[in-house]
């Protein structure tokens, strides 16, 4: 008999949920019904006798592009006036994907029963802290139309940040594994083919072709020690990194990074930018939305310079001197935020930063890979160097010496 997972409510109109043995559907539901639940939402649930079962209708989990409509369709319909559980009830009757469809339809349910919208967000589970700020500010403020707006346009843009880099780093990618694969072919095969030749010889060899042959060796005999040290240092750094000071290290370090440390610096400040600028537009006041923009940066250096500056404006301290003690912001736009704080128009000038901010990355990601690529010739020339030197030397060597015989 299958099992049937439901979601309904009780006399006293709770939620409840949970799995029931039924031959089908309506048999469930008339089960439910004599128990005393209203059932929302009845479906089968996949057989667990098998290990393959369930692989052909695994569920896809929410993503990015999902909440990006999600906003937008959501700033439509209300700005067009429609009810807010109408709104959600039509998009889940629209959804394609099966995971989005039971989220909103939970949005729903959460609505139904009383609960605000940004409270029901959080127990989904599927949206971000900055995502149910602003979405709080929004129902204080009266403007969720507007807040979804300014949130499709946000994720928008991270988006399409996302695509570039990953677009720039591709061809790097495939150069740098490219090499791995050439050495492991070197350190396997060619090496030890000229190994057995040059021993044969019984003579004296040059020091880099002994260095190679004794590197060789080693990964050839011992390679599962260079294996199990390679997993330990990864390990080690990610369980580093996992702690609150290893995040605080590994964050500062980013941002120190030859070629791309300063392009993550220009992304994070954007994005701080841009998260400040539309909390405090929204109608969040000044302190609050450092805390909220804080907390969602992706940098624990950044966020840690946020929270400083916030405690220096509960001080009364300005936020021109409070970001000037921080260190993190270049002089144009510590005098952008003068001017801002000057006129009363900081949102204003913080999108400003925000978008030079965001031009700037847009130019230096579309020129990244040619900023790698002489990086790679380098090694290329230097990995070619070192095969010359410790292969080709020695023979060059003997084929002098047997033409000085002759």
């Amino acid at each position: 008999m299958p099992n049937y997972a439901y979601r309904g409510r009780d006399a006293q109109g709770g939620l409840v949920q949970g799995v029931i043995d039924a031959p089908d559907s309506p048999a469930a539901a008339d089960q439910l019904i004599s128990r005393g639940i209203t059932p929302v939402d009845i479906s089968e649930e996949a057989p667990r006798d098998s290990i393959f079962a369930g692989l052909g209708t695994r569920r896809r989990p929410i993503s990015v592009e999902d909440i990006m409509f999600f906003s937008r369709q959501m700033h439509t319909l209300i700005k067009a006036g429609v009810p807010m559980l109408q709104a959600l009830g039509g998009l889940r009757d629209s959804a394609t994907h099966p995971a989005f469809g039971d989220m909103l339809g939970q949005l729903r349910e959460s609505l139904d029963s009383g609960r605000e919208l940004s409270i029901a967000m959080k127990d989904t589970g599927a949206f971000s802290a900055f995502y149910i700020s602003m979405v709080r500010v929004g129902e204080m403020t009266g403007r969720l139309d507007l807040i979804f707006l300014r949130l499709f346009e946000h994720l928008n843009f991270e988006k399409e940040m996302r695509a570039k880099i990953k677009a720039a780093l591709r061809y790097p990618m495939f150069v740098v594994i490219a090499l791995s694969g050439a050495l492991l072919v070197i350190n396997w095969m060619v090496i030890p083919a000229f190994s057995n030749v040059f021993k044969s010889l019984h003579t004296q060899l040059p020091l880099m072709t002994r260095i190679l042959i004794g590197f060789s060796e080693f990964c050839t005999g011992y390679w599962y020690l260079l294996l199990g040290a390679i997993l330990l240092v990864v390990l080690g750094v990610r369980a580093f990194v996992r702690t609150t000071g290893g995040r605080l290290a590994w964050d500062r370090w980013k941002l120190r990074l030859p070629i791309v440390g300063d392009t993550v610096r220009k992304a994070t400040l954007a994005r701080f930018a841009r998260s400040f600028s539309l909390s405090f537009k929204s109608g969040l006041p000044v302190i609050p939305t450092f805390g909220v923009v804080a907390d969602v940066i992706d940098n624990a250096y950044i966020a840690t310079k946020l929270h400083q500056m916030r405690a220096g404006v509960e001080r009364g301290d300005s936020i021109l001197r409070t970001a000037a003690a921080a260190r993190i912001f270049t002089p144009v736009v510590l005098q952008m935020i003068a001017v801002g704080e000057e006129s009363g128009s900081i949102d204003d000038l913080l999108l400003e930063i925000a978008e030079m901010y965001e031009r700037e990355v847009e130019y230096e990601i579309d020129n990244l890979s040619a900023r790698i690529e002489p990086i790679l010739v380098v090694c290329l020339g230097v990995l070619v160097l070192i095969l010359a030197l410790g292969i080709f030397l020695p023979i060059w060597d003997l084929s002098s010496a047997m033409l000085g015989k002759h």
